[in-house]
This record gives structure tokens, sequence and C-alpha cells, in this order.
């Protein structure tokens, strides 16, 4: 049986305590030298990472011992996927500005329900930003002592659109996507996380990440979050992002936006990226 918007509130209420702790433990390995281990050439990791996971996981599976989880720093197989409910679990996302020591990483939880974002938190802890949200049951971001409800923009015209991309994973076809699109204002920041918050709050319209890299612990949470808002997350076609599938890979990227154009701009995405591969 699915949640209940009641069910749904509940768990969001209890998660934003347990995220707020981990935030903590992830803040004492910031104030202190961090030492960087490699997962892949492109992939590091610290022991704020695991740490951060390995509290999140023992928290969650004490409360929902029936429930699957998918955590990045614990991730063995897809066993879990076949699970009715399934947790997902980004520990820190964003490790590069971490380690960079700028702030825009975050702690993201979500959870999927038949294959499905139903909820998620995405925690920023260095500036103490809490996003929340359920469609149709809450949408808010927590903030220096105010709660604010989230909307995402009406805005319709793509060339007046405000981009925000990846600090740490820009691709050449970036700018050739976002020069077909006819947008001109844009700026790069930290975490799927907190650039799908900045959509959640009007102050971007469009975001999008060419790379086959991400892994659906990055986008739960954030689809989760910007959909309460009144915003669309799918893979960079338009097609859903499919959280029971055979990798934990979100193999054609991410696009995520207010909604508003979100498949013409997955149009000329998929034109563009089309055009590249015939270079």
């Amino acid at each position: 049986m699915a949640l209940s918007s009641i069910e749904k509130k509940d768990r969001l209420d209890w998660l934003e305590h347990v995220v707020r702790t981990a935030g903590a433990i992830v803040l004492s390995h910031y104030a202190k030298k961090t030492q960087v281990e490699w997962k892949t050439d492109t992939e590091p990791v610290t022991e704020a990472d695991r740490a951060s996971n390995t509290f999140l996981v023992e928290k969650i599976s004490h409360a929902f011992p029936a429930e699957g989880i998918l955590a990045e720093e614990s991730f063995s197989d897809l066993t879990c996927l076949k699970n009715e409910r399934v947790w997902m679990i980004d520990p820190i996302d964003g490790t590069k500005e971490f380690i960079h020591r700028n702030g825009e990483f975050s702690i993201m939880v979500g959870l999927v329900e038949k294959g499905a974002p139903v909820l998620g938190i995405v925690y920023q802890p260095a500036e103490e930003k809490m996003y929340k949200g359920a469609k149709g049951v809450e949408s808010i971001i927590d903030w220096q002592d105010e709660v604010i409800p989230l909307k995402v923009s009406e805005n319709t015209k793509i060339n007046e659109f405000n981009l925000v991309v990846s600090r740490s994973h820009l691709e050449p076809v970036m700018e050739k996507i976002r020069s077909n699109l006819g947008i001109a204002r844009w700026r790069q920041h930290g975490s799927v996380g907190l650039k799908s918050g900045l959509i959640a709050r009007s102050i971007y319209d469009l975001y999008f990440h060419t790379s086959g890299q991400s892994k659906l612990w990055d986008t739960c949470a954030p689809q989760a979050l910007l959909e309460s808002a009144g915003g669309v997350m799918t893979d960079l076609y338009g097609q859903p992002l499919n959280y029971r599938g055979k990798s934990v890979r979100n193999r054609n990227g991410i696009l995520a936006s207010n909604g508003c154009r979100h498949a013409e701009i997955a149009g000329i995405i998929s034109e563009t990226l089309l055009g590249a591969k015939k270079v």
C-alpha cells in the first residue's frame, strides 16, 4: 500500500532530524585536514563520506528494517531495488566541493516507492540550508530561522532562462547545448541537490548534466524535492529516470527544469547530442 500524505510528512520530519545529525558529523570532518582516497580516477572519497554513510544507513535500517537501502559508500548490488520502497542515500553530494572547502556540498536522502521518488531531503550543512519535499505534501526550505515555501518559476521563454550547471563535471558539448538553447545567463554550482534546490526556489530555471556517470542516489532526493515544487526531472531525452533498472547509473544524463518547455528543451538537447556524435 502506498504511503499516505500523513505518513510521508511524518517520515520527512523524522528524516530531517537524522540528516541534520549527519550534517554535524560531516562538519566535524570539514573542520580538520581531509585525507582523500579515489574510488575511480574521477571519484574521490573521504572519511566524512564514510562516516555520514554509516550513520544514515544505521538509522534508516533500524527505523525501517523491511525497506531497501541503496547508499553510495556501501553499495554492493541491485537486489534492494526489488523492494516496494527503497531509500537512496548520498552521504556527501559534491565530495570535490567538500575537499575544496567551498561549501557547495549536501547530504541527500530520498525514498523511492514503486519505482518513483516520493520524498526527499537535501541538506547543505555548511550553510544550514534544509530542503524538504514530497509532492502534494510539503515543499520548503528551512534556513536562517525562516521556513519558506518552494515553487519553481513560471518563466516560459527559453532564451531568458537562468541556467545552472556543474562545477566539477563540465563537458564540451554543454556549451553547444547552451548556445542552441539561446541561453545567455548561466553559472556553475556544486551538488545536484543544491542545483535542484536553486530551481525549486525560482532562482534558476534549468539544469542539465550530459555525462552518463551520475547515479540513482544523485537524483532521487533532488527529483522528489523538485517535483514537490512544481518542477520536472528526467533524462536528457525527456524520458523518466529508471529507479528499477539494471544499473545504478543515469546513463542518459539529467535534465531538470521548472517544467515550462521541458519537452522542447529535451528535443533541442537530443538534436545537439546527435549532431555532436556525427562530428
